[in-house]
């Protein structure tokens, strides 16, 4: 990649339509060869920008999941216990006993357990490591973070430090469900991924779903884009775009129907709490059809106008 125009067009042949910030952004991590830390809410792309970068760049993906109590051995190594019993015992087999195994062997490099973090590390080729969801490991979790992401290294007591071969692009995810350390933010370069535009939305669907119907698709996403302004415990995001308009494709749909109850009954693609879902009964929905946003039950009403009001005025007079 030699230009931020090359990488959105490779990004855009992966399947993945980035912003101009987005992609201005993910250039200048690769140039500088800095980790992304990528903050947004769930459904807005953050994962999937990963994989069409490692696509889009001809490279693997290594994948992190991060959790509550997210340790070493999950994360970047183990040594393999089983294995190394095996040999203890297969030693004592032997007529020489296990004097001729030596502890130094039991702990070479073929007895460890490559996690994702050293599996990046030492790849042969060139990589893309997503650590997905930062903010649900635990703070010291971060702080053997920061040795791998300063110098892309890893130590092994036994073996000593193992340095990458190829340095990867590292992309960092979160959702903002607990503070990040400041450590952790001054080694990556930052970007806020918000839900699309409608706009880029619609081209988002239409690239990924070319055989629905072009009414279909700007009349779903529409609707959507009003519905994540409702007051809701779970917003959707682009992935429950995508599963509604597929749905009600499958449907036979060519437009998005106006009647609430045909329409309710496909709102499980999109609406995923059962507060939420007991709330967005089919007047509500209808309103979101129309093109009207509700405030709690109640629809919210339009201020008078000046010339409305001096004529109650008059009026009273």
């Amino acid at each position: 990649m030699t230009s931020e125009a090359e990488l959105r067009e490779s990004l855009y042949r992966a399947g993945y339509i980035a912003d101009e910030g987005l992609v201005t952004t993910l250039w200048l991590a690769g140039e500088l060869q800095r980790p992304l830390l990528i903050e947004g809410d769930a459904g807005v792309g953050k994962t999937a920008l990963a994989s069409a970068l490692a696509k889009a760049r001809g490279h693997g993906l290594v994948r992190l999941q991060c959790h509550e109590g997210l340790d070493l051995s999950q994360a970047a190594y183990e040594w393999n216990y089983g294995r190394q019993l095996m040999a203890i015992r297969l030693s004592e087999s032997h007529p020489a006993g296990a004097q001729g195994l030596k502890e130094a062997d039991l702990f070479a490099r073929d007895y460890l357990l490559e996690r994702p973090l050293l599996q990046a590390i030492s790849s042969e080729q060139p990589c893309v490591l997503l650590i997905d969801e930062i903010d649900r490991a635990d703070e010291a979790f971060e702080a053997f973070l920061l040795e791998v992401l300063a110098d892309y290294q890893i130590t092994v007591p036994e073996l000593g430090t193992l340095h990458a071969k190829h340095i990867p692009q590292v992309v960092l995810t979160s959702n903002g469900t607990r503070e990040l350390s400041d450590a952790l933010r001054r080694r990556c370069l930052y970007h806020y991924l918000d839900y699309p535009t409608l706009a880029r939305e619609i081209a988002i669907v239409r690239a990924t779903l070319p055989h629905a119907e072009g009414a279909l698709i700007e009349q779903a996403v529409a609707f959507v884009q009003r519905l994540r302004r409702e007051d809701l415990g779970k917003t959707p995001g682009v992935a429950e775009t995508l599963d509604w308009v597929r749905a009600l494709h499958r449907l036979s749909f060519k437009a998005l129907p106006d009647d609430p109850h045909a329409l309710t009954a496909t709102l499980a693609c999109l609406i995923k709490t059962r507060e939420d879902r007991f709330q967005m009964g089919e007047d509500r929905v209808r309103h979101l059809i129309e093109g009207r946003r509700t405030v709690g039950v109640a629809e919210k009403a339009p201020q008078p106008t000046a010339d409305v009001a001096s004529s109650s005025t008059s009026t009273s007079a």
